[in-house]
């Protein structure tokens, strides 16, 4: 039993440190807001040398739509921070009217492979909204935040 238990710590202590994505996830394909299919290391690619905030999100979300305010916060006041926006809709015409209606203002990409795709899967993701942060290195500096006012999402942000 006591194995057990320091597996399932070791475990979930290794998942809280993910440093980059996977293979599959990095290789996973997004469309952009002009309907163009990319992949989310190209994406990725595009803002090498930059910390970039990551924002998993639905338009039928109430918790992301709640936390939507707050995000554009964060992003006035860290103008140098890549804010990058993935939609887990299920059609683009959802996550187009959402961008809109809820003034998403940042990169969008949406995900059409949906929860059960590569990226998704690799970030163990379990609840939207889910933030992370790359760092300039382009590792993964935070893994899990699902409140914009984490402390160590904050502190990330600001490094």
């Amino acid at each position: 039993m006591k194995t057990l238990i320091a597996l399932l710590l070791f475990v979930g202590f290794a998942q809280a440190q993910q440093k980059s994505f996977s293979e599959a996830a990095l290789n996973e394909k997004f469309l952009s807001e002009n309907n163009v299919e990319i992949s989310f290391s190209e994406i990725l690619q595009q803002y090498k040398g930059k910390t970039v905030f990551i924002d998993v999100w639905a338009s039928w979300c109430k918790d992301c739509i709640e936390g939507m305010p707050k995000v554009q916060k964060l992003r006035e006041e860290n103008p140098e921070v890549v804010f990058l926006f993935l939609s887990l809709d299920k059609e683009t015409k959802s996550w187009k009217h959402g961008i809109e209606k809820y003034g998403v203002v940042g990169e969008n990409y949406f995900i059409p492979a949906g929860w059960k795709g590569d990226f998704c899967s690799s970030i163990d993701l379990d609840w939207i909204p889910r933030y992370m942060v790359v760092n300039a290195e382009g590792e993964i500096s935070l893994y899990k935040a699902i409140e914009t006012n984490d402390e160590n999402l904050l502190k990330e942000l600001n490094n």
